[in-house]
């Protein structure tokens, strides 16, 4: 099998990995080196079903020791196997970003062997790479549940950004669909590399050349949509890993049937994105907006509701919060206004100091008046002509997201519109 032939295969058993983000890290050209990476690098490409295509995106090997009945890879499912040399994965990286065809690497792989081996031909591979070819471009590794400790972090010492895969959002369905796998082995890793990152701060601080480990951060990815669990068990997971792991990104994909199994959903059914690009906005809320899972969802409304985003939906359920007058409210309640967001509740907080705010400002400053016009006030007075009430804002916003209500995976992986 030539390396084309590889690369067609492991390319393509990759693609249900989620890699649309930003590099996260800033690092200049290197004398004798090549490449380098700005923070907000590995996000300007997107393929036709919306995912990000400016990294290398492929596995070391699809030729995997585990079963998980979820996984187009999986030992039992008879699909062309093929596996990468470290020299030949290091090369063809290096060929490709010399062409200018990628901005960097993101390498995971199925378990070859055991754990141990897989990584030892992952970090041989990023070893070639940063010493030999002295690529200083960016670089996303899947670490492998079990490995040896030792050999994650010298894996960290290479890689940008590291991830551990959740893979599924309960440790029933965990057991149910990949018995091979544990949520200790999971967990184990993702609070070495936490502890790992926090101790390379501290070193970086005292010395300034002291070797960084995962400076980008790590992530993780969830499947959604081969259980059961609802949306209130995704983001109160979500909330813990943040809070106790303290990750950069939680990804959601949507499952897509790949093999048949009946435990898992039928081949003819469609992957939920809009449920997934829901979950994005709630994700989002929960990582730059304050907001908390149970504030979001509770127990007796455990799934978001796919006809509006999160935030039109928590300001709905909430008529007494509202109306905010944009003169008085701090910073945080600016936050909670549907069509109002981060960028902009700093500017109006910044702009008000200074005279006092029109409907007609706001539009300049970011806001998404067809959207926060039901909840605001300007100086105590609400939008010219517009009449206030919870059924007149609600029948509006459903009439906002129509149009776009199943715009399939264009939208899976982009965040609220809101500046």
């Amino acid at each position: 099998m030539d390396l084309m032939e590889k690369l067609t295969i492991l390319s393509a058993a990759a693609r249900y990995d989620a890699a649309c983000t930003s590099s996260g890290v800033k690092r200049g050209p290197a004398a004798g080196g090549i490449g380098a990476a700005a923070d907000m690098g590995c996000c300007h490409s997107f393929s036709a079903d919306g995912r990000c295509i400016s990294l290398l995106k492929v596995l070391m090997t699809n030729a995997c020791a585990y079963d998980c009945r979820y996984c187009v890879n999986r030992r039992s499912n008879d699909v062309p196997r093929a596996a990468f040399t470290p020299r030949e994965l290091a090369e063809l990286t290096i060929g490709f970003y010399r062409r200018n065809y990628i901005e960097g690497l993101f390498l995971s792989s199925a378990v070859l062997r055991d754990p141990d081996y897989t990584v030892e031909r992952m970090v041989e591979t990023l070893r070639i790479l940063r010493y030999e070819y002295h690529f200083n471009g960016y670089i996303h590794a899947k670490a492998i549940p079990g490995a040896d400790p030792a050999l994650l972090e010298i894996m960290g010492r290479l890689c940008d950004r590291m991830s551990v895969n959740i893979e599924l959002p309960s440790e029933a369905g965990l057991n149910l669909l990949a018995p091979d796998k544990s949520r200790q082995a999971i967990f184990g890793p993702m609070g070495q590399i936490r502890d790992g990152i926090t101790e390379n701060r501290d070193a970086v601080a005292r010395y300034r050349h002291a070797p960084r480990f995962v400076p980008a951060g790590q992530a993780t990815q969830m499947i959604i949509g081969a259980t059961p669990e609802t949306d209130l068990q995704i983001l109160r997971l979500s909330q813990g890993l943040y809070d106790r792991y303290r990750l950069k990104r939680v990804f959601y994909s949507a499952y897509v049937p790949v093999v048949e199994n009946t435990l898992l959903p039928a081949l003819d059914t469609k992957p939920p994105l809009l449920r997934e690009h829901r979950l994005y906005q709630a994700d989002w809320l929960l990582r730059f907006y304050g907001f908390r899972a149970e504030e979001l969802l509770d127990e007796e409304n455990t799934q978001l509701d796919i006809r509006l985003d999160p935030k039109c939906c928590w300001a709905l359920r909430h008529p007494d919060f509202f109306p905010v007058d944009v003169q008085t409210a701090d910073y945080r309640t600016l936050l909670r206004v549907p069509g109002v967001g981060v960028r902009s509740a700093k500017r109006i907080v910044s702009v008000r100091r200074t005279g006092f705010l029109r409907f007609e400002d706001l539009k300049k400053l970011g806001v998404v008046l067809k959207r926060a016009q039901y909840f605001l006030l300007c100086s105590g007075r609400a939008a010219p002509g517009l009449r206030m009430g919870e059924d007149t804002a609600r029948r509006a916003l459903l009439r906002l997201e129509a149009p776009s209500g199943c715009a399939g995976e264009q939208m899976s992986f982009f965040a609220p519109c809101e500046r």
